[in-house]
Parts: C-alpha cells; sequence; structure tokens
C-alpha cells in the first residue's frame, strides 16, 4: 500500500472545505491537510453572505427615524458613516477567520497558506514550492464573480469589490439582475447611494416565483432603485468633456467639466474609479461614479491541474461529479460551488459531511438538492422552497392559494409596503409543492416552512394549525379557498 503524507487532502478553505476537513480528522482520526490561497471562510464569511448580511442590517436602519415618529417617538434621521462600519466589519470578518483557523488546527488539520494545483490523482503542488501527497484529495474551491466581454469592463467592480470601497459612491450603475444585483441595489440604496440598475430581461430574478418577483420589482422602484428592465449596458469608458450630453447623475454636478474635476465634485467616486460614462441598448448615456457587474459567477476551477488527470469540467469550468461527489479520477472529490449544483453555502456544508462519510466512514451519502429552503435579502425579502407556480403548472394541475396585505408595522406608519404569502398545492396529492413568502424576516420564516414542505405536508396539514396572531406568517395557515387552479 503506498505511503501517503496524508490521508485527506483539502483544496480550499470555505465552509465546505474546512467543514470535511475538521470532520474528517477528528471524528476519524484521518490526517489531514488543507491549503487556502485566499482567506480561511471563503466567499460566505469574507465576500459573501456574512458582510452582505451585516451591510443588510446597517441598510434598514434608513427609515427608522421615519417609521419610529409613527409610533410617537421623537427621533431625526441621521447620516450613515461608512468608515465606522466600514471598521466594525473587518473587526468581525478577521474574528470570524481566526474562528475557521482555530477550528482547522483544534481538530489536527495541518493548513498551508498557499495555492494548490494537481499533478496527479494523488500529488498537489503547491505555490510555496512544496509537493504534498495524500490519499484521497478534495477540491473544494468555490466560485469566482466574472465581468462581461466588454471593452473598459475592467472600471467596472463586481461584488467582491464593494466590501473593500474605501469610500461608497454617490451614484451606482447595477449591471444583472440575480439575486446579487437586487440585493446590492437594495443594501446600496438603503446607504444613501443613488442606484440605478439594468437588467437585459423582461423582469428581475428569474427562475423565481413570478408573482414574488414582481412584487420586489415593484417594491425597489417604490423605495427610489431606478430599475430599468429590458435595457442592457453597450458601451463605457472613463466620462470626458465628450460625454457632456449625458443624463447627469449624482456622480457629475457639472456636466461638461473634465473627468478629473468631475471626479473631484463627486468626492468618493475617485476612490472607485469613476466617474464612468455608461451608453445602454435603448440609447440613453449617462455618468456614473460606479458601476458593479453582478452578471454571474463562474466555478474556480481554472489552472488546477485537472486535465493532468482525466477530470472532467462543463461549460462554465464547474467539475463534473457523481451523485457522491466523485470526479472522474477515484481518489478526487469535489463540493460546493465549484462543482455548480445548488451553490448555497449550507449545501456546501452538507456535501461535505456527505464527502467525510462516503470516503471515510464507509458509509456512501447523496446529497439531496431537492426542496432547499433559500432566502433573497432584498428589501422586502423574499423566502421560498418548492415548486413556483410557473414550474409546478408545467408538471400538474395545481391550485393557488395567495394573499398580499400591508404589514401592520408599516402600514401604521403610513408607507406602502406590500408583502405576499403563497402557497403551490398539488390538486392530485393535496402536498405543498412550493411556499413563497415576500416580507420583512422573510428568511426567517422559510426555514420553518420548509421543513413542513421537505416531510411532504399536505394543505390539509397547515389548515389544522393553529395560527400565531398577530403576526404576517399566520397567513401561511389561514388562506382557505384557491385563488385559482392552474
Amino acid at each position: 500500500m503506498a505511503d501517503y503524507d496524508y490521508d485527506l487532502f483539502v483544496i480550499g478553505g470555505g465552509s465546505g472545505g474546512v467543514r470535511a476537513a475538521r470532520v474528517a480528522a477528528g471524528d476519524t482520526g484521518a490526517r489531514v491537510a488543507l491549503a487556502e490561497e485566499d482567506r480561511y471562510g471563503g466567499t460566505c464569511v469574507i465576500r459573501g453572505c456574512v458582510p452582505k448580511k451585516l451591510m443588510v442590517f446597517a441598510s434598514e436602519f434608513s427609515d427608522v427615524a421615519e417609521v419610529g415618529s409613527a409610533y410617537g417617538w421623537n427621533m431625526t434621521a441621521g447620516s450613515f458613516d461608512w468608515q465606522s462600519f466600514r471598521g466594525h466589519l473587518n473587526t468581525e470578518l478577521d474574528r470570524l477567520e481566526g474562528v475557521y483557523r482555530s477550528l482547522l488546527k483544534n481538530s489536527g488539520v495541518e493548513t498551508f497558506d498557499a495555492r494548490a494545483k494537481l499533478v496527479d490523482k494523488h500529488t498537489v503542488a503547491l505555490s510555496t514550492g512544496e509537493t504534498k501527497t495524500a490519499k484521497t484529495i478534495l477540491i473544494a474551491t468555490g466560485g469566482r464573480p466574472v465581468r462581461p466581454d466588454l471593452p473598459n469592463a475592467h472600471l467596472g467592480i463586481v461584488s467582491d469589490d464593494i466590501f473593500h470601497l474605501e469610500t461608497l459612491p454617490k451614484s451606482i450603475l447595477i449591471i444583472g439582475g440575480g439575486y446579487i444585483a437586487c440585493e446590492f441595489a437594495c443594501i446600496l440604496h438603503g446607504l444613501g447611494v443613488e442606484v440605478t440598475q439594468y437588467y437585459r430581461g423582461a423582469q428581475i430574478l428569474r427562475g423565481f416565483d413570478d408573482e414574488a418577483r414582481g412584487l420586489i420589482a415593484e417594491s425597489m422602484r417604490e423605495r427610489g432603485i431606478d430599475l430599468a428592465t429590458g435595457t442592457n449596458i453597450v458601451e463605457m469608458g472613463p466620462a470626458s468633456d465628450d460625454h457632456s450630453g449625458a443624463t447627469p447623475t449624482a456622480s457629475d454636478a457639472a456636466m461638461g467639466a473634465s473627468a478629473a474635476q468631475a471626479a473631484e465634485l463627486a468626492g468618493d467616486s475617485a476612490a472607485t474609479g469613476g466617474p464612468i460614462w455608461v451608453k445602454s441598448t435603448n440609447g440613453h448615456e449617462r455618468v456614473f461614479d460606479t458601476v458593479l457587474f453582478a452578471t454571474g459567477r463562474d466555478p474556480n476551477s481554472t489552472d488546477m491541474g485537472l486535465d493532468a488527470v482525466g477530470i472532467e469540467t462543463g461549460r462554465r469550468g464547474e467539475i463534473v461529479v457523481d451523485a457522491y461527489s466523485r470526479t472522474a479520477a477515484d481518489s478526487v472529490y469535489a463540493i460546493g460551488d465549484v462543482t455548480n449544483r445548488v451553490n448555497l453555502t449550507p449545501v456546501a456544508i452538507r456535501e461535505g459531511m456527505a464527502f467525510v462519510e462516503t470516503a471515510f466512514k464507509d458509509n456512501p451519502t447523496a446529497v439531496d438538492h431537492e426542496l432547499i429552503p433559500s432566502a433573497v435579502f432584498t428589501q422586502p425579502e423574499m423566502g421560498t422552497v418548492g415548486l413556483s407556480e410557473e414550474a409546478a403548472r408545467e408538471q400538474e394541475e395545481v391550485e393557488i392559494y395567495c394573499t398580499s396585505f400591508r404589514p401592520m408595522r408599516t402600514a401604521f406608519a403610513g408607507q406602502s409596503d406590500r408583502v405576499l404569502m403563497k402557497l403551490v398545492v398539488s390538486v392530485a396529492s393535496r402536498k405543498v409543492l412550493g411556499c413563497h413568502i415576500v416580507a420583512p424576516n422573510a428568511g426567517e420564516m422559510i426555514q420553518l416552512a420548509g421543513i413542513a414542505i421537505k416531510m411532504g405536508a399536505t394543505k390539509e396539514d397547515f389548515d389544522r394549525t393553529v395560527a400565531v396572531h398577530p403576526t404576517m406568517s399566520e397567513e401561511i395557515v389561514t388562506m382557505k379557498t384557491p385563488m385559482r387552479t392552474a
């Protein structure tokens, strides 16, 4: 039997890779090493879920004074201090990275702050010049945001860059209509940035329930986000005298000024490379401090030596795996976003746990990727699990139970916010096939609804559940009559 340096070598220190490494070492006594070329915690902890959610929290304070005054509080709206928040944010991310490092160390995992790539199916080469061998190799390198193939696209930023901005821009153009684009549109608007969003499709949040995404788009526009669907960017470049006919934004107080003068007038824009001139497909020309491309993510599989060991990749570079996360090389597995299955942190963690069961506990375990609850942290939030109305009615006859109303908290303050509660129910089996909630804290609600739906609850099971009153969520169990049958 071959003598290896380790039983397991993990490439990637994100949530999935760290979980797999420490469980393999801690539960089975395996000799485990892990290499990470950037920061431990990966996309979720360092440049994704965690800092984004903290920014969501920060952005939600913008209307506290307005709502509070309706409830009798004598409050005055202040201004947002990006520098103060950013300092606290970085401190928290440093703390969390330290936690990840400690978890690995305490589990007996040896770590390398280096890039790793495959030499053969049992060997990895580190950027430090070292070579290590392992009986089993796990690739958990995640994904990365991509820029469109457009001249001067380098002038824009991607989602990873948001957390590193020295100052907030006064105006921003966000390109894209997925959850990352919509979340940052709401976040930045809440922090006081003038936000414009272009999306080439007819409606944002493609793939989600039509009724739910329609309400979110309506709410975004009502809040003051300039959301333009059916619109894309065709040209961009540094703003100059030649763009004096462009529509002014907060970034360009004096059109016709030189780029340097415009940057000075915009103040914060200089920190983000602005001002930037943009021409859209509808022929409009505008100038923005910053352009954010939220146009998709690709798996992080480039230059990893995959070809050398016969590992197959898909159209976007995703590593092709079977139900047990095995690649074509029998000793190499892959989990998380690099496989482009369901790109969510809890899924990567679940896949990491299943990998340990399969590879180290002689218990082949496949992850069930069906009926995974998820949330979109727009304002209001969307929580969703199961089939959309559109997807469900393509496979069988369904009943739609739906209600939309003004929530008590903001209705009392005279605000026009609306929420949506929706169930998609099979006519034949009576099972709830999908649940879609658009409301403040929808992510918290959908987690619990997800348990019931995963268990196969019927509409009658929901009906038998006594409502918690007065809450928004009580509507989920009080809708008695279908709005329509599809």
